[in-house]
């Protein structure tokens, strides 16, 4: 399923709706053509029964849907919440090293320039096809060696420098936050549960003999781009 992450939503968004309408219409076409007029379906008991298997199937898969979804956007939250801690500590970094002297404040502030820049333009895009960013740790080693190497002469410099490396200390912190949240996605075994959920519930919406094929298929059709929608959102 890893390629699945390196797609747009949109393009996602369509490959699930042509997945599981295309389901839906082939399912429909051979139901009614060689399944259904097999099957004694024309009692009241059997539609009866018939209505609550599939209205139990789809409660139960809603739940499961329902509970994946939340965690999906709680993950999201938290991986949101610990991008903005990062930029967040680039930021008081960036302004505490405007109090070193020349040149260590302006050779800091350039590897803490590249690191930004890298994180924006590789390590962003890196993350996104599910990958983990190493050039990271040479942006963070070159920064450390020149943070190292200041001695402070004055108090006022002591304190700052003391400043400085907890505001580095809370950017590295957030930085392998930000980096342990790549592997952090649905395990295989739910992935097991909702993709072949989808199409069972759907499958249940067709095992009933409807007079008229086009409104059957008009519905069940909806009901497919909803559950689609539903697994985007899980995703």
């Amino acid at each position: 399923m890893d390629f699945v992450f390196t797609l747009p939503l949109w393009a996602l968004a369509l490959l699930l709706n042509v997945w599981l309408m295309g389901f839906v219409l082939v399912s429909l076409w051979v139901l009614r053509r060689w399944v259904l007029p097999r099957l004694r379906l024309d009692t009241n008991a059997t539609l009866f029964f018939g209505a609550a298997v599939m209205q139990s199937g789809m409660m139960l898969y809603a739940l499961i849907a329902a509970l994946t979804a939340v965690n999906v956007w709680t993950k999201h939250s938290q991986v949101a919440d610990t991008a903005s801690s990062e930029a967040t500590a680039i930021a008081s970094l960036w302004r505490d090293l405007g109090g070193y002297p020349q040149p260590a404040r302006d050779a800091m502030r350039e590897v803490l320039r590249g690191y930004t820049n890298h994180i924006i333009q590789e390590s962003w895009p890196e993350q996104r096809q599910g990958r983990v960013p190493r050039a990271g740790v040479k942006w963070m080693d070159r920064f450390v060696s020149e943070l190292l190497v200041f001695e402070p002469t004055t108090e006022g410099q002591k304190l700052l420098h003391a400043e400085t490396l907890s505001s580095f200390n809370r950017m590295h912190e957030a930085r392998s936050q930000r980096l342990d949240a790549v592997g952090s996605r649905l395990p295989a075994v739910m992935w097991a549960v909702l993709l072949p959920g989808a199409m069972g519930c759907l499958f249940l919406s067709l095992l009933f003999p409807i007079e008229d094929p086009r409104s059957q298929a008009i519905l069940s059709l909806s009901l497919a781009g909803f559950v689609a929608m539903v697994l985007l959102a899980s995703l």
